[in-house]
């Protein structure tokens, strides 16, 4: 069935010979009197003759639009000829508006020439200083980046590590002790994975792979797992595994072949008579210890150093050592270089331009043999150095002169000498002395609620139970009824004029002398707090 047009359809829907005639008339009206018509006719009614007097012809029923000819005028001013040419002028052709020219518009055409000449040199002057201004950036982006590389060894592109890294060693719970940084955290956390994933493949006598490895951990961590991890937990700890490079291992997956090498993983054990050695809890356990000591010695000698770099410089035993140097960044450490891994035996392989040039010189032609040549020369130009490794930053900002000006520098010593004593007693502080000193700080507090307590209850002794329970829900501090019994105990052995307990029977009771000053017992336990403290 052939296709339909459209014209068909339009042709169907055209009126007839006259109604076509009559449209026709009345788009071409004359300009001196139009065809008559009725007043019931569909048609536009006809344009207002022309005035008699005026000797212009009337206005056309309808206006075309007529494009303006090459020779007509321009609407913008065109550029002034020059004086070597002449201008040859053309009279206007018929339907057309003749071109004046006024000497108002050749001054106006004179003066935008000369603002246009203006802007030009303005924006060339603006070029020159917009490319000054580029070149002066990218060569302070790349001062910038290179410092930045040099400051972090984990960032290199100059990437600022987020807050939860850089302070996590404050915002670890609990008191205060040796805290590992978070990527020595993570490090650790990819050992007790590797290790889980490598003493279930070495306990079913299946060879461990790398490959095996990576994936179990990536699914175990939810993040990533490289060799260069690996290379870092044999730096820590390099008596854990054995590796070596084998081939000829069954591999079930499309992309890596039976003849590749592969790096393989030997847990290293005590061997057992008898027996095949395994890789049980309890051996867990032990390695994944002894890999946390290791990262915490590693610490301690950047913490060392730190110590060394003060001043003046500080030594603490490492025995007494129970927490960081306060001005010790423990999240800036810098991060584990990895050691070396097995790699495949090298084969020949053509990687290298000039290792083809001499291999096939005489199967090219001579171009290609040209292109390789300075393939070769450019491939064989010395690249420029990398950035030094950094080193950490461990110096404290020392204090500007200016700063101490007029100051006795005896005084000065004095004042650096107690503040380090003060640290030291810090940083060998024990947990249950630094539990004591919390204690101490929240007594003369509760000094106040305990006596409080005395006055509103009006009785010259209260049981321990009784006393406790008023303290705690009077005290600031959020503590159990235990708690507050080690306070009130506390506060009788240093103060036993003020406060005295009396046991009966299977009770305690509580007695406390209500007209010694509140003012001198708060100074009495402050003045312990800081004795304790240093």
């Amino acid at each position: 069935m052939a296709q339909r047009r459209v014209t068909e359809f339009f042709a169907r829907r055209r009126p007839g010979p006259a109604a076509r005639r009559a449209k026709s008339a009345c788009r071409t009206p004359s300009s001196a009197a139009g065809p008559a018509l009725t007043p019931g006719s569909n048609r536009k009614r006809a344009r207002p003759p022309a005035a008699p007097g005026s000797s212009r012809p009337g206005p056309p029923a309808r206006r075309r639009l007529r494009l303006q000819d090459a020779d007509s005028c321009p609407t913008s001013p065109p550029a002034p000829p020059s004086p070597s040419k002449k201008v040859k002028r053309t009279a206007p052709s018929e339907g057309q508006l003749p071109c004046l020219a006024a000497p108002k518009d050749k001054a106006l055409s004179k003066d935008t020439i000369s603002e246009v000449q203006s802007c030009l040199q303005r924006a060339r002057v603006l070029g020159a200083q917009a490319q000054a201004l580029r070149a002066s950036a990218q060569k302070d982006a790349k001062e910038t980046s290179t410092s930045a590389a040099e400051g972090s060894a984990e960032q290199p592109c100059g990437e600022k590590a987020p807050a939860y890294q850089r302070f996590h060693a404050l915002a670890q719970p609990g008191p205060p002790g040796l805290v590992l940084p978070y990527k020595y955290q993570v490090l650790a956390e990819m050992f007790r994975s590797m290790d889980t994933i490598v003493g279930m493949l070495h306990n079913r006598s299946e060879t461990v792979t790398f490959a095996k490895v990576k994936q179990a951990v990536q699914d175990m961590m939810r993040r990533r797992f490289e060799e260069r991890n690996v290379g870092q937990i044999k730096t820590v700890y390099p008596e854990s595994y054995r590796f070596r490079q084998e081939r000829n291992i069954p591999t079930f997956k499309d992309g890596m072949k039976r003849s590749d090498y592969q790096l393989t993983i030997e847990p290293v054990l005590d061997s057992e008579a008898g027996s095949a050695p395994q890789l049980t809890a309890s051996r867990l356990l032990q390695r994944r210890q002894l890999f946390s000591r290791n990262l915490v010695e590693r610490v301690k000698e950047h913490h060392r150093a730190f110590l060394a770099s003060l001043s003046p410089p500080m030594a603490v035993p490492e025995d007494q050592l129970t927490r960081w140097h306060p001005r010790f960044n423990v999240d800036g450490v810098p991060d584990i270089e990895p050691a070396e891994l097995p790699q495949p035996p090298s084969t020949e392989r053509l990687t290298t331009a000039q290792e083809v040039l001499a291999r096939a010189r005489s199967l090219m032609s001579p171009r290609m043999e040209k292109a390789l040549s300075d393939m070769a020369l450019r491939s064989a130009e010395p690249s420029s150095p990398g950035p030094p490794s950094p080193v950490l930053p461990a110096t404290p900002p020392a204090t500007p002169p200016s700063a101490l000006k007029g100051v006795s520098q005896a005084l000065v010593e004095r004042i650096r000498a107690k503040e380090a004593q003060k640290q030291l007693a810090q940083m060998t502080r024990r947990p249950e002395q630094e539990l004591r000193l919390q204690r101490l700080e929240r007594l003369p507090e509760l000094a106040r609620v305990l006596r409080g307590v005395f006055v509103s209850e009006r009785k010259p002794a209260l049981t321990m139970d009784m006393a406790c329970a008023r303290m705690v829900g009077s005290c600031r501090a959020a503590l159990s009824p235990g708690e507050m019994e080690q306070h009130v105990l506390l506060l009788a052995e240093l103060l036993p004029d003020w406060l005295s307990l009396h046991r009966i029977r299977t009770d305690t009771y509580i007695k406390l002398d209500k007209a010694t000053d509140l003012t001198s017992i708060a100074a009495r336990l402050a003045h312990q707090a800081r004795a304790e403290g240093l």
